[in-house]
């Protein structure tokens, strides 16, 4: 009897440390499933104006607000790179599960002077990466609500610019 719940105690421990690891572990964002020229769609939005150089101010602007960090900023071929990092709490078992630590996301940003408007394509790509180094998944961003969230940002500051306020 007592080697019968010896056997249980360790089967229990086991099973617990189990389900433990694979709540670590992540799959990462699903992959796009919508057609590219579908997802260029919300990734693009045109503003009626030709000042592209204020059109990259405010984009500038928004990127650092929402936790990015610019990369690169040329306004002459009108792109810009920014990255955002965001660390897990440390989790002892995760370690084990080569689990996902660190999510990234890294944005790149198209200003283009189209007639007499500006067009403005912004792409985000997720990656995580365990505490190992190990890249667990990447993948890009194609929730149209995100985007919409994002350019409302930058049609406000639009606005404001445009309004001088």
């Amino acid at each position: 009897m007592r080697n019968i719940r010896a056997v249980l105690a360790r089967f229990a421990i086991v099973a617990a440390s189990m389900v433990l690891v694979t709540a670590c572990m992540t799959g990462g964002p699903g992959r796009a499933s919508l057609p590219p020229l579908r997802v260029r769609e919300f990734q693009t939005r045109t503003y009626d104006t030709t000042d592209t150089k204020m059109i990259m101010k405010v984009l500038l602007n928004v990127l650092q607000d929402e936790g990015f960090v610019i990369k690169t900023s040329n306004p002459e071929i009108g792109l810009l790179t920014a990255r955002k990092e965001q660390s897990s709490a440390p989790c002892f078992l995760c370690r084990f599960a080569d689990a996902v630590s660190l999510t990234s996301w890294d944005c790149s940003v198209n200003v283009t002077e189209f007639g007499q408007q500006t067009k403005v394509r912004v792409n985000v790509q997720v990656t995580g990466q365990s505490e190992a180094g190990h890249i667990r998944y990447v993948s890009e961003i194609d929730d149209p609500a995100y985007f919409q969230t994002f350019f409302a940002k930058v049609d406000k500051g639009v606005y404001i610019q445009k309004e001088r306020l």
